[in-house]
């Protein structure tokens, strides 16, 4: 009696120059400003009423002021 075996392709080469081989490019940060009118995903509407360096902005939604860091991944300029 035989025992079949499988058949393993050979490896493909690696190759450093490859276009599929990039890292995906992190977009840019975005800039806020003071009365720069916002919109969160969680909190809603609101309008940045304080700016600390590029660390963290501070956002008033009417009933709530969060403190956001950067990067801002929820949060999108209007």
């Amino acid at each position: 009696m035989e025992v079949m075996t499988t058949s393993h392709a050979p490896r493909r080469r690696y190759l450093s120059a490859s276009p599929f081989n990039t890292p995906p490019v992190e977009p840019p940060v975005e800039v806020y400003q003071l009365r720069d009118r916002v919109c969160h995903d969680r909190y809603g509407l609101g309008s940045v009423v304080g700016v600390e360096t590029d660390d963290a902005i501070l956002v008033d939604f009417g009933s709530t002021k969060r403190r956001l860091t950067s990067p801002y991944p929820k949060l999108v300029k209007l």
